[in-house]
């Protein structure tokens, strides 16, 4: 089966932009555009950077609460952007756990801090322990794993399967992902301004009762992901059972803010009436 509601992507004012949907069960629902393409994540790349995080706990290489990062931090501060991190830059600007400050330098400081713990680069390392095994033949986190990942399609679908049914780590610990961590706490979701809370799992957006959203408003409140600012989105709905991918080479903007929503919408009717 085909979903006819991802063809919708052509009416985005973008060159170019795959989508595609996986079902719990690793089906795939259907899928539109280049899915074979090579588009850069943006922030996308954390959901991944995150497994690779969370492949290494498990392998006894690091602890979600060990220090890491700024003093007072830990790697769960880290995931779920309560270091205190500034946003790009790597200076503290509140206390660990005192607000959401979404932060690009709280990632390069975890990818940091597994490379010393695995004693390998966290490209690498994320290779070894994510992408190969998953089969993400054309996905490479080289450079910063808080923005700079490269996939497709193709590639997240079969990510977005692992984190519906997961092999490489116990269910346990992907629902801990899944979960809001340091609940209550207040801060700025990117492009959609101050929310509160701002609820984040282990390096996973949660959609909750967020207003505005990328997601759209038919999306469960289980609903988590993450958007990049290139024009890339992931989410996960459980309640659905399926997640879709999108990638586009048009960066964020208010199209995508308009966009998005209504495809998701669209998306998951057509889920529903299957």
């Amino acid at each position: 089966m085909s979903l006819k509601s991802l063809a919708t992507i052509e009416n985005w004012p973008v060159p170019t932009a795959a989508a595609g949907v996986v079902r719990a069960d690793g089906t795939v629902a259907g899928t539109h555009g280049p899915v074979g393409r090579r588009f850069p994540l943006a922030s996308v790349t954390k959901p991944l950077a995150a497994y690779a995080a969370l492949v290494a706990h498990e392998e006894g290489a690091i602890d979600l609460d060990e220090p890491a990062g700024p003093p007072g931090s830990t790697v769960r501060h880290l995931l779920a952007h309560t270091s205190g991190l500034a946003f790009d830059e790597h200076r503290t600007t509140a206390a660990p756990g005192e607000r959401r400050l979404y932060s690009n330098a709280g990632f390069e400081q975890l990818g940091e801090h597994i490379a010393r713990a695995a004693e390998m680069p966290f490209a690498e390392y994320a290779r070894q322990a994510v992408l190969e095994p998953l089969g993400m033949a054309s996905t490479s986190l080289d450079g910063s794993p808080a923005k700079d990942g490269v996939s497709t399609v193709e590639d997240l679908l079969r990510f977005a399967a692992e984190v519906q049914v997961p092999r490489l780590l116990d269910p346990r610990t992907v629902a801990a992902a899944m979960t809001v961590q340091y609940p209550g706490t207040k801060g700025v979701l990117p492009g959609y301004g101050h929310q509160s809370p701002n609820d984040w799992g282990l390096g996973f957006e949660i959609r909750d009762g967020k207003s505005p959203h990328w997601t759209g408003a038919a999306s469960s409140p289980g609903t988590f992901g993450h958007f990049g600012q290139a024009g890339t989105f992931l989410w996960i709905d459980p309640v659905a059972g399926a997640a879709c991918a999108a990638l586009a080479d048009r960066p964020f903007g208010p199209w995508a803010a308009e966009s998005w929503p209504p495809f998701t919408d669209a998306v998951l009717a057509e889920l529903r009436a299957a």
